[in-house]
């Protein structure tokens, strides 16, 4: 399909409890040099001033706000599997999927879109707000086994200002209708953690083709314990000292890899969860938690995160 003139974008905004930083990505969206043609918001069942917020900036934006407001909070996963469910009813030819917490600047929706008819899948550098030198999500160079923290490094392996076969899901992300119609919608169940990169391996497995736009940027608060190194700096964990994290993301992990990578890569995963609450960081309460993650992906029980979730969480 070749996009142009007429093509309809719609962009996926899921949140939970964050009315402020709802407010301000929405502002942002509307700000855009081009603009989407409606912005689809998925209200996970918040308890904040979140429904006010929205009514609100439905009189004050010049997008049009298409908002969802469901009854439990589904967790990112969830809300992006609506989200998406509910533009492609709207008949948009692209998707421009985000969490609430990022901020894309005025240009980042225009530089994505010069490159659509190469890419399935295509997002910016996803940097720290606080220091946009710096990657906000580890990446590993393609061909190399070298992950990398700095925007300097990514900008080197570029080719034409464009790194391709990576991007960071649900971050700014240009989706095609022809891609989500091929793949299906991020998988639910999942709560939170791996639904997105669940969704880039099912698409690669489609053949997507997937790229990251190096000179644009969508900003998103740091996250300093993502990619913690361990085994004396030879690689690298994602600790999160909620244990609702970290249990899905254990679960989560052993599901992507056992279906994507197969036994030898969740083998891995294993070694590097024992070594990193054994070594790195000792919590002898993490591996427990960590060994009934194991179990519930092996029985592909995806209802044991449910016990975190009061008095109530977020994404």
């Amino acid at each position: 399909m070749v996009f142009g003139v007429g093509s309809r974008i719609v962009a996926v905004v899921v949140t939970w409890n964050r009315w402020e930083m709802l407010a301000r990505i929405l502002r942002a969206i509307d700000a855009q040099d081009t603009r989407p043609d409606g912005v689809v918001v998925v209200d996970n069942a918040s308890t904040d001033r979140t429904p006010e917020v929205l009514s609100e900036l439905r009189e004050e934006l010049t997008t049009p706000l298409h908002v969802v407001r469901l009854e439990r909070n589904t967790g990112g996963a969830g809300g992006f599997h609506v989200g998406l469910a509910t533009a492609l009813e709207m008949d948009a030819d692209l998707f421009w999927l985000m969490d609430d917490d990022g901020q894309p600047p005025p240009e980042c929706l225009s530089a994505l879109l010069q490159h659509v008819d190469r890419y399935d899948f295509l997002g910016p550098a996803v940097v720290a707000e606080d220091d946009q030198r710096r990657l906000c999500f580890p990446i590993r160079i393609p061909g190399t086994a070298k992950v990398v923290h700095d925007l300097a490094d990514v900008e080197r392996a570029a080719v034409d200002g464009l790194l391709e076969d990576v991007v960071i899901p649900f971050n700014g992300v240009l989706v095609t209708r022809d891609l989500v119609t091929r793949i299906g919608l991020p998988r639910e169940e999942f709560f939170i953690w791996g639904d997105d990169v669940e969704y880039l391996w099912r698409a690669r497995r489609a053949g997507a083709r997937v790229a990251t736009v190096v000179p644009t940027r969508f900003l998103h608060p740091a996250t300093d314990a993502l990619g913690t190194p361990m085994m004396f700096g030879r690689t690298t964990y994602n600790h999160s000292p909620s244990d609702l994290k970290h249990y899905c993301m254990v679960r989560n992990n052993v599901t992507n890899l056992r279906e994507y990578v197969g036994l030898l890569g969740v083998l891995a995963f294993l070694v590097k969860t024992v070594w990193f609450y054994l070594f790195t960081r000792p919590q002898p309460a993490r591996l427990r938690l960590s060994w009934e993650a194991l179990g519930a992906a092996r029985r592909g029980d995806f209802t044991g995160h449910q016990r975190f979730l009061a008095p109530a969480v977020g994404q």
